[in-house]
């Protein structure tokens, strides 16, 4: 009797278990066919620069894996036939599949890969990456829409170069119209001036006038050597420089959540910030100029401003930053990045 009780109780306690765990857990069936995005319309991509400004969209449908998800969609461009092994990331939206660029920001991001004055073939595609609701133990996905191919032309920007400056370097006018801005690497022993090489002209200045054939342009003493944003305007003869400096920080680095950071080198041809160096185990982040008024952390393809902090384990690595949105504000993608082992 006693023994049966037990066998008894036992049943009775192995249902309340599984009744428990069927409540307290949401479970995510994953679907046999989930439909991927695809990519409805594209603009034509004859560009020119006198169109400019005009709006671009690329129309898509989104995905439907099955459940309910948070989905980030990305428009992504290579060379027709590379099969996306080299990826040039245009513009990303969140739960939006009309993806919208200016055409002189388009023609700017993909000069990094594509020559200019000439017609390439381009393979597009939208890239989906969600994450199912809260609870539900589903890991990030991915779903890539079929290849879009197009014929691209892309026109030339004209450019200021940085003459003195220690390095070859240039700023560009996206419209043509007398305005030049770029990411320039100044230094405090290198001032310089400014060369149009299609017209032969100089520039100099001061204190954020500019002149023909004036004074050469040097960096602040007291802000220093590094990245700037230069900008300067040969209509109205006006430049101005601002400190943008791109740090790893975090208690994996050097130096700690404390300034300074561990500066990044931008590469002007791939719009690209990249930096080596050796992490020991803890957290890391992306902030511009030592301080949090812009941050970026979350995950490698998703950063987000303000967003978490980055878990790496120790060791030396190469790390690419893409910033993709400087412009943007909290809980906003601004960019994605690769973090790899040597």
């Amino acid at each position: 009797m006693k023994k049966n009780i037990i066998i008894y109780l036992t049943v009775i306690g192995l249902i309340g278990l599984f009744s428990a765990c069927e409540k307290d857990e949401t479970r995510v069936v994953m679907p046999t066919s989930p439909v991927a995005p695809t990519i409805k319309t594209m603009p034509d991509l004859t560009l020119t620069r006198t169109n400019g400004n005009q709006v671009l969209t690329f129309v898509g449908t989104p995905v439907d894996p099955g459940f309910q998800a948070s989905v980030n969609y990305y428009l992504e461009a290579c060379a027709a036939g590379n099969n996306f092994a080299n990826v040039t990331s245009i513009v990303s939206g969140i739960q939006d599949t009309a993806l919208k660029i200016t055409v002189s920001d388009l023609n700017g991001i993909l000069l990094k890969a594509f020559p200019a004055d000439q017609v390439s073939s381009v393979d597009f595609r939208i890239r989906s990456v969600l994450v199912a609701d809260a609870g539900t133990g589903v890991s990030p996905l991915m779903y890539n829409s079929a290849t879009k191919q197009a014929n691209v032309t892309l026109y030339g920007l004209p450019r200021l170069d940085l003459i003195g400056s220690g390095m070859d370097q240039k700023i560009e006018s996206a419209l043509g119209d007398g305005n030049y801005t770029g990411y320039v690497k100044l230094n405090l022993a290198n001032p310089f001036t400014l060369e149009d090489p299609d017209a032969g002209t100089i520039y100099g200045g001061a204190g954020g006038v500019l002149s023909v054939n004036g004074p050469a342009i040097g960096v602040e003493a007291s802000i220093g050597s590094g990245w700037y944003k230069f900008s300067a305007n040969t209509t109205a003869l006006t430049y101005a420089m601002t400190p943008y400096m791109v740090g790893l920080v975090g208690s994996a680095t050097p130096n700690g959540w404390d300034a300074p950071d561990q500066k990044m080198d931008y590469d002007s041809q791939t719009g690209k910030w990249m930096i080596t160096l050796n992490l020991i185990d803890g957290m890391i982040k992306f902030r511009v100029n030592d301080g949090w008024a812009w941050n970026l952390g979350g995950t490698t393809d998703k950063l987000t401003v303000d967003g978490p902090d980055m878990a790496v384990a120790a060791g030396n690595y190469t790390i690419v930053l893409t910033i993709t949105n400087p412009n943007s504000v909290k809980g906003e993608v601004g960019g994605y990045c690769t973090i790899t082992k040597n």
